[in-house]
């Protein structure tokens, strides 16, 4: 999960929709403007190019409870059916960080080791961050139907190669007839449009020692 930059003003059908007694907050405009936005990436897992995306609150309007939220353009967020599936337990109704408002990476530790995601918040008693980090670690661990185990080991297969890219590249900057390509290829893989960018930029951040001139590129 990256900060996300979301563009005003609101689709033009949210507040039509609104006054209607059983209206979308799936209007064309929305579905588009939230595609560019988020740049067709989940914002809870981060991949990209979403075959499944859903339009997802990020508090829940519970049936009419909380009509106001229900077409609130601020928290209407891209998401992919796995992600708004698992989050859709009480325990995230009013918890997680709004990347829109606020940068999960200022508070939460991604981090790749071996065949395992280790992702938690920075400080434990950030409550927000903790069920943000708890709520991301599902979505790639969380294994308890079929389809859970296909689509959580699919999330974590995608995150690996990607992960990979940026490995390689890193080892390509150490060849002189590479560099100049491979510097270009890790400025994109570092972009916060890119996909699982948290994980990738987590890990240039914590080996900054090894690879000073890569910070500027988290900027």
């Amino acid at each position: 999960m990256v900060k996300v930059e979301r563009s005003f003003p609101a689709p033009a059908s949210l507040a039509v929709e609104a006054q209607k007694v059983k209206g979308s907050y799936s209007m064309p405009d929305v579905v588009k403007q939230l595609k560019e936005d988020f740049h067709n990436k989940c914002y809870i897992c981060e991949l990209s190019e979403l075959q499944d995306a859903q339009v997802e609150h990020l508090l829940p309007h519970f049936d009419g409870k909380y009509p106001e939220r229900k077409f609130d353009w601020n928290n209407l967020f891209w998401s992919c059916g796995h992600c708004n599936n698992v989050k859709n337990q009480r325990i995230y109704d009013e918890g997680i960080i709004d990347c829109c408002k606020d940068a999960p990476e200022e508070s939460i530790i991604f981090r790749l080791q071996g065949n395992e995601i280790d992702v938690h918040a920075v400080n434990n008693e950030n409550r927000q961050a903790a069920l943000t980090a708890k709520l991301i670690t599902e979505v790639f661990n969380l294994k308890n139907t079929g389809m859970r185990v296909y689509k959580s080991d699919f999330r974590f297969q995608e995150l690996n190669r990607e992960m990979n890219k940026l490995y390689d590249s890193l080892e390509e900057m150490q060849d002189p007839k590479q560099q100049k390509f491979a510097l270009r290829k890790i400025k994109s893989l570092l972009r916060r449009e890119s996909r699982f960018a948290a994980f990738k930029r987590n890990y240039i951040r914590e080996n900054q020692e090894k690879y000073p001139d890569m910070i500027e590129y988290l900027h």
